[in-house]
């Protein structure tokens, strides 16, 4: 009888998962033409970090339509010259918890090159004045779109569901400063209700569409901005003897940054240094008077970050030192605290709470475990300091099968040749934060 009994709760629990699929799947179909509109017009519009006025007012309108109180132009840079485009959406439908899921809203100055019918043919002023083209490179298209129709899916089945339902729409996630602290200073936990837990999600552009991708712990590195102005003694290319090099200081600096990763950082620790831009000299014969290096740093853990840091520190100075600069010469190194992102962490709780919802929508075979990467995401700062703001953002597919299956080598995000599969990715995405949203608000 006992096993007679458990037999019949499986069962009913398996019809009710097999009911609340179909109606999902049913949704989805119906939606799917106008959403696939949608991504298309946004992949068509993009707008810069800080610009996003277009954007954000179409996003917040179909959130309005679907019952939302919606607001607008949230956020606060500390700059009062950057304007905020945030939007948060609240639908309360009884008592629960409080889920938070976010997209981001920006695009990149890059130019399209991937002959879509629909391909960004933008350009505009960045705000240096310079004219640049502008692509929805990272995917924020695919986000939003995946992100209105699980507003959609979400606000049809309110039945199924019970909680505070917050959707954000996050300005200029890739520029610091970046919109997710923005939006916390602005009072977001405080103007409205705070989140049990927060979720979103990412594109990847090297795992098959049809399938989701997720890690707990640390995911994302945290992400440091390092500017160096190498100065020396300029002068004649003749008499080197007469001058201190800043060209020749700088090239040992770049060799030696490297030696703080593979001889400070214990073997098994995620970090990087990475010198992207090096600046100095105007003609063959003239060794210049300084020379300026741009740095990316990359870390998961406090201390991790503070050894970089001041290793970079050390050596730079302890070289032009050695060189003979004089003290009043020594090389400035500006750290950017307004352009740091925090390592991404997913809570392993909600994680554990959350993939098995996954795998019950898209099948376990779909559902792939990650390692974690050296990529920076400020979705990081919604956890706080402190993480006690249980967050998780997982991964979504957006590749044809065929071309991951091929080996070959795959455009990467942010590369001009990079083109999300709309169909099935959106509709992929759109189930499984469905499912993941359900399963915390049931």
């Amino acid at each position: 009888m006992k096993f007679l009994t458990v037999l019949f709760i499986v069962f009913i629990f398996s019809a009710a998962a097999w009911a609340q699929t179909t109606g999902v799947d049913a949704i989805i179909t119906k939606e799917y033409p106008s959403l696939e509109d949608l991504y298309k017009t946004l992949h068509s519009n993009p707008e810069l970090s800080y610009h996003e006025a277009n954007t954000s007012a179409r996003i917040a309108a179909e959130l309005r339509k679907l019952g939302f109180e919606v607001t607008e132009k949230f956020g606060k840079f500390e700059d009062p010259k950057i304007s905020a485009y945030g939007i948060v959406a609240v639908m309360k439908n009884g008592p629960g918890k409080t889920v938070y899921v976010r997209t981001d809203l920006d695009a990149l100055p890059v130019e399209e090159k991937t002959n879509l019918t629909y391909a960004s043919k933008v350009t505009t002023k960045n705000d240096e004045g310079q004219d640049v083209s502008v692509m929805h490179a990272c995917g924020h298209d695919i986000h939003m779109t995946v992100f209105v129709g699980t507003a959609r899916v979400l606000a049809a089945m309110k039945n199924q569901w019970k909680g505070t339902l917050v959707l954000i729409g996050q300005p200029s996630e890739e520029r610091g400063p970046s919109g997710a602290p923005a939006l916390l200073r602005d009072g977001l936990y405080t103007k409205f209700p705070k989140p049990d837990y927060v979720l979103a999600l990412h594109d990847n552009a090297l795992m098959a569409t049809g399938t989701v991708g997720w890690g707990e712990g640390y995911v994302f590195s945290a992400a440091d901005t390092v500017d160096i102005t190498i100065r020396g003694i300029g002068g004649h290319g003749s008499a080197p003897e007469n001058t201190k090099d800043p060209v020749v200081i700088a090239a040992e600096t770049i060799l030696a940054l490297q030696t703080i990763v593979s001889r400070e950082v214990p073997p098994g620790e995620g970090a990087v240094i990475t010198v992207g831009s090096i600046h100095g000299g105007t003609k063959n014969n003239i060794i210049p008077d300084e020379v300026k290096l741009k740095l990316s740093v990359r870390s998961y853990k406090k201390h991790i970050r503070e050894i970089l840091l001041n290793g970079i520190q050390r050596v730079t100075k302890g070289i032009a030192q050695s060189a003979g600069v004089p003290a009043d010469r020594e090389p400035i190194i500006d750290l950017h605290p307004e352009q740091f992102y925090p390592a991404t962490y997913n809570n392993p709780d909600l994680v554990h709470m959350t993939v098995p919802a996954l795998e019950a929508a898209l099948g376990k075979e779909n559902v792939l475990k990650k390692d974690p990467i050296m990529a920076s995401e400020d979705f990081s700062a919604y956890a706080l300091p402190d993480l006690s703001v249980p967050t998780f953002m997982f991964l979504l597919g957006a590749v044809d099968p065929k071309r991951v299956a091929s080996g070959e080598k795959l455009p990467t995000l942010h590369s001009s040749l990079f083109a999300p599969v709309p169909e099935p990715t959106i509709k992929t995405g759109i189930k499984a934060m469905t499912a993941a949203v359900m399963n915390l608000m049931k």
